[in-house]
C-alpha cells in the first residue's frame, strides 16, 4: 500500500563547529568494518573540517574526497523501523550539486556492511533510491558516502522518506507533541534549552506546546535568557509554578496538563539540564505516529563532557536481581569517535529496552490515559517503573538511535551514598513489589542485605541509616506515597544531616590533619576484589573487622586520605578513619568507624530484611493492589491541588 508521503528523518549537521560533536554527523576517517567473521577496510576517507558544514542541512567535499553519513544521526536504522513500524520500505533523497558518486549502504544484524547501489552525480542532481526494509528483522542500518569528482561537490540536503506502507496497514496520523521539561533551580540550563527547541525549524508544525514545570526557588521566568528563549518559542511556551515534588511530580503535573489541554498526541519528557538534538524530537514523533501500536518512544544519552560517548542506549531491568542494566548485547560508555557505527557490530543489532530514561522519553496520551501517570515517588525508578507498567499492558518502549541529547553521566556522580540512597533504596523495592514475576522478589533482597553492610564497612553511615528507613517505610505500604511527596526530601536531608560522613568540606584543612598509624603488611587501597571467593573472603574480613575495638587516635585525625576512586568497601573496612574524596572532586568527607552503631545497624538490617523476605506476598499484593490509584489522574490532581479541566460546554 502506497501511503503519503513523510519524512522521516532528515540529514542534519551541527553549525557551531564542534570537532567533538562532529563524528556524530559525518565520518571522515579510514576505519576498518568489524564484523563477526573479521574486518575488511572500507575506501579511504579523510579527516572532516568543521567548516565543510555550510549549514544545518549542507556540507561540501573538495575534489576527491570522500565522506560517510554511516553515523549515528544520520544513517537510518532500518532495523528499528522494520520491527516496530507499519512501513514496508523507505526512499532515500539526496539533492547534490558538481561531480561525484552516490553510494548507498546497507548492513546487517551482524555488522557486515554491503553495497546497495552506486549512482554517477553531475551538476544539480536530485536521487531518490528505493530501499526495502523485509530483510532487516534482527537490526541493521542503511547509509550513503559521497565521494567528489573533478571539482567540489555540495550536499544540499538528503532526506529518509517513507516509502511503501505494509499490506494491512492505515495512513499514519501527522501527530503532535507537548514538550514537558521538569526543573528545579537550574534556571541557565532551562533556558538555553528552551531557546534551542525555539529556534530549531524542523519542530514548528510537530511541537504543540512547550510546558516547563519550574519546581525551585530560581524562577526561571527570572534568568537572563529568558526573554530570549520566550521570543524563540512565543505562544507555544508556558511555565508552571509548584512546589518541589521531584521529578515524577514535575512530569506527572506535565502528563496531566497535556491530558487536559487535549490538543497534542504524546507528551515529551526532557530533562531540564539536558542538550538536545531538535531532529531528534521529530524523529521520535514521527517514529510515534508510523509505529502500529502505540509505542514508547525514547532517546539515547549521550555524555555532556565527552561529546561522542553513547553513555546510555538501552536499558532493562535485570529480573532476578531487579536492578538496571544495559539491554542484551548492548554497552554504557561506546566512544563513537575511536569506533563508528560501521566498526561497532553490537550498534547494528536491534535492541530491545524495558524503559527509557526520562532524560528524554516520548509517550503517547493514548498510553497514559490506559496505564495512568507517574508513579507518585519524587525520584529514581520513576521511569523503568513506568515501562514496566507499559509493557504488563501491551505497550512497547523503544529506544530509537537517532534521537539523542546530552546529559551528565551518572559516572560522574555517586547518588547511592548522598541524601539520595533513600529513593534509590524505597523506590526499587516499591518497583519490585510492583512487577517482579518471583514470590520473594528473587535475589533483590538479599542483595539489598549486601548493600547494607558494605556501606556500613565502608563507614558510609549516612547511606546505610537512610536505606534502612526506606526500607522500613516500604514495610508502611502504599497509603503515604501521595501524601508525604512534598515533605519527605526534607526529612531525609535532615536526618543525614547528623552523620559525620555526610558532612562534606571543600577544604581538606577544615579536618584534622592526617596522621597515619602504624603502617600494615598490606595496603589497604590494593584494589577490587576479583572473583567471588576474593569478594567473600574480603567482605568476612571486613566485617570481622568491625568487632575490634577503634584506636582512640583514629577519632581524633584520620588515618589517610581516600581519593573516590579508591573509596569502596574493601579498602574502608580496612581502616578506622580516613578523610574520603566526593566522585565529582569537589570536596571531602570524615570517615570514622563507630564499632556499636556497626553491631546495631548490622542488628536491625538483618531484621528488616527478614520482615521484607517474610511479608513480600502480602506487600506485593498491597502495592499491586493500590497502583491504579496512586498513579490515577484523580489522585494526582489532588496532591497537585488542580481542578478539574474546563472544557468548555463539550459534553
Amino acid at each position: 500500500m502506497t501511503g503519503s508521503e513523510r519524512v522521516l528523518a532528515r540529514v542534519v549537521f551541527p553549525t557551531d563547529g564542534d570537532l567533538d560533536v562532529l563524528p556524530l554527523y559525518v565520518d571522515g576517517q579510514q576505519v576498518p568494518v568489524a564484523t563477526e567473521g573479521g574486518a575488511a577496510v572500507v575506501p579511504v576517507t579523510y579527516d572532516q573540517n568543521p567548516d565543510q558544514v555550510l549549514g544545518r542541512r549542507s556540507y561540501s567535499l573538495g575534489h576527491g574526497q570522500r565522506a560517510s553519513f554511516a553515523t549515528y544521526f544520520n544513517a537510518f536504522p532500518a532495523g528499528y523501523w522494520r520491527r516496530w513500524s507499519v512501513l514496508a520500505g523507505v526512499r532515500l533523497r539526496v539533492r547534490t550539486s558538481g561531480d561525484g558518486t552516490l553510494m548507498v549502504y546497507r548492513s546487517s544484524a551482524r555488522g557486515a556492511v554491503a553495497r546497495v547501489t552506486s549512482r554517477s552525480l553531475s551538476g544539480s542532481a536530485d536521487e531518490w533510491v528505493t530501499l526495502p526494509l523485509n530483510a532487516f528483522g534482527d537490526g541493521g542500518w542503511y547509509w550513503f558516502d559521497l565521494v567528489a569528482g573533478r571539482g567540489d561537490l555540495v550536499l544540499e540536503q538528503a532526506d529518509w522518506v517513507s516509502g511503501d506502507l505494509r499490506p494491512e496497514a492505515e495512513e499514519p496520523p501527522h501527530g503532535s507533541v507537548t514538550v514537558g521539561i521538569t526543573t528545579f533551580n537550574r534556571p541557565a540550563y532551562c533556558t538555553a534549552l528552551l531557546e534551542q527547541l525555539g529556534s530549531a525549524q524542523e519542530l514548528h508544525g510537530v511541537v504543540d506546546e512547550v510546558l516547563v514545570v519550574d519546581q525551585g526557588t530560581q524562577p526561571v521566568r527570572d534568568d537572563a535568557g529568558f526573554d530570549a528563549a520566550s521570543a524563540a518559542l512565543g505562544s507555544r511556551l508556558r511555565v508552571v509554578e509548584q512546589g518541589n515534588l521531584g521529578g515524577s511530580g514535575g512530569f506527572a503535573r506535565a502528563m496531566l496538563e497535556t491530558l487536559d489541554v487535549g490538543r497534542s498526541d504524546h507528551v515529551l519528557l526532557l530533562d531540564d539540564d539536558v542538550v538536545c538534538e531538535p531532529e531528534g524530537v521529530a524523529r521520535a514523533v514521527t517514529f510515534a505516529d508510523f509505529a502500529r501500536t502505540p509505542t514508547v518512544v525514547g532517546g539515547h544519552m549521550f555524555s555532556m563532557y565527552e561529546r561522542s560517548v553513547l553513555h546510555a542506549f538501552a536499558e532493562r531491568v535485570a529480573p532476578w536481581q531487579f536492578r538496571w542494566a544495559p539491554a542484551a548485547a548492548t554497552q554504557h560508555d561506546h566512544d563513537l569517535s575511536e569506533s563508528n557505527l560501521r566498526s561497532t557490530p553490537w550498534l547494528h543489532r536491534r535492541a530491545s529496552a524495558d524503559y527509557n530514561g526520562w532524560w528524554m522519553c516520548l509517550i503517547p496520551t493514548t498510553v497514559l490515559r490506559d496505564v495512568g501517570l507517574s508513579l507518585p515517588v519524587f525520584i529514581k525508578w520513576d521511569d523503568a517503573e513506568f515501562g514496566l507498567r507499559a509493557a504488563a499492558a501491551g505497550y512497547s518502549t523503544v529506544s530509537l538511535p537517532g534521537a539523542a541529547v546530552w546529559h551528565v553521566p551518572w559516572t560522574d556522580k555517586d547518588d547511592s551514598v548522598d541524601w539520595q540512597a533513600y529513593f534509590h533504596a524505597r523506590n526499587r523495592f516499591v518497583a519490585a513489589l510492583l512487577h517482579t514475576p518471583f514470590e520473594h522478589g528473587g535475589r533483590m533482597v538479599r542483595e539489598s542485605l549486601a548493600i547494607q553492610l558494605k556501606h556500613l564497612m565502608a563507614m558510609q553511615y549516612s547511606a546505610a541509616h537512610l536505606r534502612e528507613r526506606a526500607l522500613l517505610d516500604v514495610l508502611e505500604g502504599p497509603d503515604g506515597l501521595h501524601s508525604s511527596l512534598g515533605t519527605t526530601l526534607a526529612e531525609v536531608r535532615a536526618a543525614r544531616a547528623a552523620f559525620d560522613d555526610a558532612r562534606v568540606a571543600t577544604d581538606p584543612t577544615s579536618f584534622a590533619q592526617v596522621r597515619p598509624g602504624k603502617p600494615r603488611r598490606r595496603d589497604p587501597s590494593t584494589g577490587k576484589p576479583v572473583g567471588q571467593l576474593a569478594t567473600l573472603v574480603t567482605a568476612a574480613l571486613g566485617m570481622a573487622r568491625q568487632l575490634t575495638p577503634v584506636s582512640e587516635s583514629s577519632r581524633r585525625r584520620p588515618e589517610r586520605e581516600v581519593p573516590a576512586v579508591d573509596a569502596g568497601w574493601w579498602t574502608l573496612s580496612r581502616l578506622d578513619s580516613a578523610l574520603v574524596s566526593t566522585t565529582d572532586g569537589t570536596g571531602v568527607s570524615w570517615h570514622r568507624r563507630d564499632r556499636a552503631q556497626v553491631l546495631a545497624a548490622t542488628r536491625r538490617a538483618t531484621a528488616v530484611h527478614q520482615r521484607l523476605l517474610r511479608e513480600w506476598p502480602r506487600l506485593a499484593a498491597e502495592y499491586r493492589a493500590a497502583l491504579p490509584e496512586l498513579v490515577g489522574v484523580d489522585a494526582w490532581r489532588k496532591t497537585l491541588d488542580l481542578p478539574l479541566p474546563d472544557h468548555g460546554d463539550e459534553p
